[in-house]
């Protein structure tokens, strides 16, 4: 599916037009971020020349690879990015350890599921 392409998924009962995954490649994600989530663009690249651009092997792609996907499948879905960001100022707020300990815990499993998005989804 090309990465300009948009699919729906529901939230709330509303449906949303979502840029799909890219393939899991550096060059589709990094085509992908440029497209639907530009604001992570300079990040990314930074993050590529420091860790990737003088490696001399391939040891740390699949690293940054995983840290990068999720973070496009959060920033591609503005009421995900939203409500993480919520649940994480929640928790940082909180005085309740247990409402913190359940905020961040929501925060994770969010997360979690945005890093095993597959391409295409």
């Amino acid at each position: 599916m090309p990465a300009h392409a948009l699919h729906f998924e529901q939230y709330e009962g509303e449906p949303r037009r979502l840029p799909p995954m890219p393939e899991r490649t550096p060059q589709a994600l990094r085509l992908a971020i440029q497209e639907h989530a530009p604001h992570l663009l300079p990040d990314f690249e930074a993050h590529w020349k420091r860790v990737i651009g003088n490696a001399f092997s391939v040891t740390p792609v699949p690293a940054f690879m995983r840290l990068w996907w999720t973070q496009y499948a959060i920033a591609r879905d503005p009421v995900l990015d939203s409500h993480m960001r919520d649940l994480e100022a929640r928790a940082a707020k909180s005085e309740d350890p247990g409402e913190s300990l359940r905020l961040l815990e929501e925060y994770s499993r969010l997360r979690h599921e945005a890093g095993e998005r597959e391409p295409g989804e």
